[in-house]
């Protein structure tokens, strides 16, 4: 006989509607962490061969001028503002809305240096395209002997 199992989740909807009851209570507003759901996430394709990383990075809904891209040394990190037009009509009514609006961000290291300079993006149908040259000189990763 097989046991149920069952996952604790500690943002679970109990007590988000706990915590979401306390920030009412003081007229604050609640921390989108507790809401914070898989679509929210930029999510990431990382390929490398010897002299780029490449990457792909899903960002449906969002503008090309909306999109910062930012490279220091190995560390690169996207950003993204997701906006909707408000269109307020007096004969409808919102019943379900699930469309995310706000800002995203992803951040990640790779093992090389990035060279800044020769770095390109490009953005097309809700994915964006980073090429990262890797630079000149850079170690991948360094092998240590045990003393």
């Amino acid at each position: 006989m097989m046991a149920n199992l069952s996952i604790y989740d500690p943002f679970s909807t109990r007590l988000n509607t706990r915590l979401h009851r306390l920030f009412d209570q003081f007229g604050l507003t609640s921390p989108t962490l507790l809401d914070q759901d898989e679509t929210l996430n930029i999510k990431l394709d990382v390929s490398e061969d010897d002299q780029n990383y490449v990457v792909h990075a899903d960002l449906p809904g969002v503008k090309k001028d909306d999109i910062r891209v930012s490279v220091d040394g190995s560390q690169v990190t996207i950003s993204a503002e997701v906006k909707h037009e408000k269109e307020e009509k007096k004969d409808k009514n919102v019943i379900h809305c699930e469309r995310y609006e706000g800002k995203v961000f992803r951040s990640f290291t790779l093992d090389s240096k990035i060279d800044e300079a020769k770095a390109e993006a490009k953005f097309t149908d809700g994915v964006l395209q980073l090429t990262l040259p890797k630079q000149a000189g850079s170690i991948s990763s360094k092998q240590l002997t045990v003393q």
